[in-house]
């Protein structure tokens, strides 16, 4: 009993300081975020996991919130050489890549993990779904814009369905009951859409505190935020004309504290609910940055063939 009281101890130390090193790295890269932009830190889109780099050797989706139906996918390989499966890799900026991937890791390892060590311990894993459930389902729009952008109007019929449901009878979101009433289809970013119109990814390129990208998939990226009408409605990141929001476009300081909490949990919800399938992945990989990197094109690849 004792031992375990001092376990308990232990891991919410370490939770209370990976989680002040957290709020103060994610304040200075608001506050540099609203240099840049004039107003808010980059939302996230979704459209790739929010975690460091290394989620992409497992996954780049959410275990709890694909849609995807996963007996028909087949596993990726990590280990596969270039050229091999079709895979293109293009990696010119490697030597820079490499160094901030090394940086994501070391503030995974540091950060991240600790504080959802600590998230895991306290939060019920169901509740823990719940969250992922409730962010996925407000990044409906998007998937819905690039469905139809592509001609996939069964598939866009099938993300309207999930969101009145989830929205409605899954409370905001929380509960999937789309999914155990069938309603699933492959989430659909911009960066798909602009490889189905034959667009190159173009380089691979690691972004510092932000999953792999290419440059194809980071235009993307952005461009789904734009299509996300929670930011220029709800939460005013981008202000366009004299359309109204919920929250007026002056009042800087809620919007950003809004944000800023729900980037957080976002993040640490989705590190949490992937604990162990990381862990194997680090464990299992001698050159982690070429498994990585492979995993990520093939699933992006793949993406684009569905």
């Amino acid at each position: 009993m004792t031992a375990d009281m001092n376990r308990a101890t232990v891991l919410l130390r370490e939770s209370f300081i990976g989680l002040t090193l957290l709020v103060t790295l994610l304040l200075f890269s608001g506050c540099a975020n609203q240099v840049v932009s004039g107003a808010l830190p980059l939302p996230s889109t979704g459209q790739l996991s929010t975690s460091v780099p290394i989620i992409a050797a497992a996954s780049s989706a959410s275990p709890t919130t694909t849609v995807r139906d996963q007996s028909q996918e087949e596993p990726f390989d990590p280990f596969a050489k270039s050229g091999e499966a079709g895979l293109e890799e293009y990696d010119p900026w490697e030597p820079l890549n490499t160094k901030v991937f090394e940086l994501n890791r070391q503030l995974d390892r540091w950060i991240l993990k600790p504080v959802a060590k600590g998230y895991d311990f306290i939060m019920p894993n169901p509740v823990q779904v719940g969250v992922s459930n409730f962010f996925y389902n407000t990044r409906f729009v998007p998937r819905f814009v690039n469905n139809v952008l592509q001609g996939k109007f069964r598939g866009a019929g099938i993300e309207t369905g999930r969101f009145l449901v989830n929205t409605t009878v899954g409370i905001a979101g929380f509960i999937d009951w789309a999914s155990d009433m069938n309603l699933k289809t492959p989430e659909e970013d911009l960066g798909q859409t602009l490889g189905f119109y034959g667009v190159k990814p173009g380089p691979y390129i690691i972004v510092p505190l932000y999953p792999p990208f290419t440059v194809r998939d980071f235009v993307g990226y952005v461009g789904d935020i734009f299509l996300n009408p929670i930011y220029w409605l709800a939460l005013p990141v981008i202000e366009i004309g004299d359309i109204p929001s919920a929250i007026p476009h002056y009042n800087r300081t809620t919007t950003s504290l809004i944000l800023f909490g729900a980037k957080v949990t976002d993040v640490v919800n989705d590190r949490s609910l992937n604990l162990e399938k990381y862990q194997g992945v680090e464990e299992s990989t001698v050159d982690l940055y070429s498994a990585v990197r492979n995993a990520y094109l093939q699933k992006r690849a793949k993406a684009i063939q569905e």
